[in-house]
């Protein structure tokens, strides 16, 4: 596991925990497995898919009945993450406040991070 002990390694604002508990009942998920992979302008792309069951090298974080799972090979990128949702009159969605990112395109949809 990494990160600090203790230490969740995302936290979601109430708008974002809100919106996974929502959906979650919705769809009768176990939570929303999150992730980073090779992809976009910028080198990175998150991933958030539904999960059906908890991996047991997921990093789970509960949080006013929302869960999310982090994919092993995410946990180092996404420690420290605030995952919020924000919507607007043009579009709504899940926006990650990542302090590991170096560098992220215009669209915000593709990120790069130091390398480790």
């Amino acid at each position: 596991m990494f990160g600090i002990p203790g230490k969740q390694a995302v936290t979601m604002t109430p708008r974002a925990a809100a919106q996974i508990s929502r959906l979650m009942l919705k769809d009768g998920h176990e939570g929303l497995r999150i992730g980073v992979k090779k992809g976009g302008c910028a080198g990175m792309e998150y991933t958030m898919d539904y999960a059906a069951e908890i991996d047991p090298h997921d990093e789970v974080v509960e949080q006013d009945g929302a869960r999310v799972m982090i994919a092993p090979m995410a946990q180092m990128f996404l420690f420290g993450t605030e995952i919020d949702y924000e919507t607007s009159l043009l579009e709504s969605g899940f926006k990650f406040n990542n302090p590991n990112v170096t560098e992220a395109c215009g669209c915000g949809e593709s990120i790069k991070f130091a390398d480790m």
